[in-house]
């Protein structure tokens, strides 16, 4: 038994099957039970941990349909609709559900009906733990269980009972007129949903992929060739899909439902839309060693949440122009990378509107659309930058003039030829950001006696700044 503190005392939350034969039902007291059975087995309860319990169980369950949400504390609705027939038809899919929730010590009681309400009602108050209602039968199967049956508040259904109403069978054979002139329209509401006369508005846990793919095995499996070869296939069977729609795939969810009840997937995107099988097949085999996949798994799906449309084109001869971004084999070569390094290993640099060298340059998705600014429209830099100017002794012959000797990095630069300055001010606006120079700079193009070239800068303007602090910055080819 569970127990958690209500109203000044504790109480039952939940009972086993044996206990409920002797009369025991959440809401009794601890007292009154251990008067009935003094040597009860009690354990605190644990709200969000069922809470979180339930969530992975509702996860689970999408090995049966894409769609499987949490229905209140203690419960979970599936769709079945089209699915039934993967798994031999309904009577199999209960029993094979059943099985799996016995061997993972979960007791259920299960139910399979047209409307999820007639469902709910039927798992909680049917005789049968296990129950499947013929097509358009879900009232006749609710008639002869309680009111509660059809899911209305705790007071309606006293209040009906106080009425001599107890079963679905005398509510729904009244009048609706009087029903909703004495109950108000909610309760005529519950009698049309569990009858399917009226469509329940349900959300499941997680969107239900347009595109998906699944694969059910008669054992489970755990080698990575048998998974690479199911992911093939998989991918194969979800490209047929995308193209019937004139769809690509921009993101790939590879799921494997375990023996053991856990769900483990893979997550994978794309820089372009894609339904090449083989393209699709490779994103997930490349990850298949970070599956864990315990005991192995009996059911592999793969779903296309993200789509977007992709019509068919003729593809030309690849160019080196900008025409590169539109190339398919360019693009799928950047998701091969990007999947194996991450997307930000695998970027172009841009130029970027500021006098800052520090900021002149920005790093892109290497398929992005080309940058407002072209290099042709920017001042020239040095091929190589340093990540950090680098502090340099320098002799100048008069204060505000360029250098003609430095010592850096434990040697003596005579400097040969000179150019400049540019004088570079500060960004004011971003004078809150430490990290670069807040004052000007002046830099300096210099030429030693060997023809190596530096980008060198005095940091502040003379005379303001008593004794000049000279940096080098970078190297020109």
């Amino acid at each position: 038994m569970l127990v958690a503190p209500e109203a000044g005392a504790l109480r039952l939350t939940a009972v086993n099957e044996a206990a409920g034969l002797i009369g025991l039902a959440p809401g009794r007291s601890l007292a009154d039970a251990r008067a009935i059975v003094p040597a009860l087995t009690v354990r605190d309860a644990a709200p969000a941990a069922d809470a979180k319990a339930l969530v992975a169980l509702a996860d689970w369950a999408t090995r049966y349909s894409p769609w499987a949400a949490v229905d209140g504390d203690d419960g979970l609705v599936v769709d079945l609709t089209g699915c039934a027939h993967l798994f031999g038809g309904e009577a199999k899919l209960l029993a094979d559900l059943a099985r799996r929730l016995g061997e993972a010590g979960i007791a259920a009681r299960l139910a399979i009906a047209g409307s999820a309400a007639a469902a709910w009602g039927i798992a909680r108050f049917a005789h049968l733990s296990r129950t499947i209602v013929p097509p358009g039968e879900d009232l006749v199967a609710l008639a002869p269980l309680p009111v509660a049956a059809l899911r209305l508040p705790a007071g309606q259904a006293d209040e009906l009972g106080r009425l001599g109403l107890h079963t679905v069978a005398q509510v729904a054979s009244l009048p609706r007129a009087a029903l909703a002139q004495r109950f108000g329209p909610a309760l005529a509401s519950r009698l049309d949903l569990a009858a399917g006369r009226q469509n329940e508005s349900l959300t499941p846990r997680q969107p239900a992929p347009a595109f998906l793919a699944r694969m059910v095995f008669p054992e489970p499996i755990g080698h990575l060739d048998d998974l690479a070869a199911a992911a093939e296939r998989l991918s194969a069977t979800l490209c047929r899909s995308l193209r019937q729609a004139g769809r690509g795939a921009r993101r790939l969810v590879f799921r494997a439902y375990r023996s053991d009840g856990e769900v483990s997937e893979l997550v994978a995107g794309l820089t372009r839309p894609s339904r090449t099988p083989a393209h699709l097949a490779r994103l997930v085999r490349e990850r298949l060693e970070d599956l864990d996949l315990g005991l192995g798994a009996d059911v592999l799906t793969l779903a296309a949440p993200r789509t977007e449309a992709l019509a068919d084109r003729q593809v030309n001869l690849p160019s080196f122009g900008p025409e590169a971004a539109h190339d398919p084999a360019l693009a799928l070569l950047v998701d091969r990378l990007t999947n194996r390094l991450g997307p930000r290993a695998v970027v172009r640099l841009d130029p970027h509107e500021s006098h800052l060298p520090e900021r002149a340059v920005i790093a892109a998705p290497a398929l992005a659309p080309p940058a407002k600014v072209s290099w042709a429209e920017t001042v020239p830099r040095p091929v190589e930058l340093l990540h950090r100017p680098e502090p340099v002794d320098a002799v100048a012959e008069v204060p505000d003039g360029p250098p003609v000797l430095l010592r850096w990095r434990g040697r003596s630069w005579r400097i040969r030829r000179a150019d400049g300055p540019e004088r570079i001010a500060p960004e004011w606006w971003r004078q809150d950001e430490t990290e670069l120079a807040t004052t000007t700079r002046d830099y300096y193009r210099l030429e030693d006696g060997e023809g190596q070239r530096l980008w060198v800068y005095r940091d502040g303007l003379y005379p303001a700044a008593a004794e000049p602090r000279w940096y080098v910055h970078g190297f020109f080819a």
